[in-house]
């Protein structure tokens, strides 16, 4: 269990409180490898190498779009990119298989690490590629497809909530699906269950609220100026 300690937390997360629960998480697993070899930790086990393959594509996707990477040993030591979706990657899998709590454990030791915050239910395609990172937010029920970029700042949030009898919000699908090829630049809010169409572009800082057909290219509402200035006018 130190192991798993040293593994899932960084020294400056308060993790003494969460032991039991990873305990748990861990104890689901180990219950099904001793009394039912073809349960839990079998069905995990046997998602690995599609964990690998997948992470190998978000090291080629990001070398793709970013010329200072001297190379993918590079991206895979340096790149918070990296590291928050070898986290995620792995903490969706358990999430798929009903593992209680230490999926989102292990995204929120991510999200410490590297400033982005993936929640492990979200769904990711290939060949998801992340610049820089710092500050995204990708919500419960986002779903994204497959060679989608996103740029540091970007947030893949809800709008609003649907509160329930009880006063409790619902856990219903609330946050954006990005459909294949969509880029995302830096400071983008797209909130809602809304779609952006496949291969479209949402430029940075950007506001949406309401969904876009393929190739779309969004921009802010108003244009930015290019003035000149002489002599020092404007300083």
């Amino acid at each position: 269990m130190e192991a798993v300690r040293s593994y899932v937390f960084p020294e400056h997360f308060p993790s003494d409180g969460c032991m039991p629960e990873i305990e748990k998480g861990l104890g689901a697993i180990c219950k099904d490898r001793v009394q039912d070899p073809s349960g839990t930790a079998k069905a995990f086990a046997d998602r690995l190498p599609f964990i690998k393959e997948s992470l190998h594509g978000d090291v080629a996707a990001v070398a793709h779009i970013d010329p200072a990477g001297t190379g993918e040993d590079e991206i895979i030591l340096c790149y918070p990119a990296i590291t928050a979706m070898l986290h995620y990657r792995t903490a969706h899998e358990l999430y798929r298989l009903g593992i209680p709590i230490l999926p989102r454990l292990i995204t929120e030791a991510a999200h410490s690490l590297t400033g982005i915050d993936i929640h492990p239910a979200a769904s990711i395609g290939e060949h998801f590629a992340i610049d820089h990172g710092t500050g995204i937010v990708i919500g419960e029920t986002t779903v994204i497809g497959n060679g989608v970029t996103l740029y540091q700042g970007v947030t893949l949030g809800a709008k609003n909530f649907t509160y329930g009898p009880d006063g409790r919000p619902l856990n219903i699908p609330r946050h954006p699906v990005l459909e294949d090829g969509v880029t995302v630049y830096s400071g983008a809010s797209i909130l809602g269950r809304i779609t952006i169409g496949h291969d479209s572009i949402i430029g940075g800082n950007v506001w949406l609220t309401e969904s876009v057909p393929p190739r779309s290219r969004i921009l802010q509402g108003k244009a930015v100026r290019m003035v000149e200035f002489e002599d020092g006018a404007g300083i």
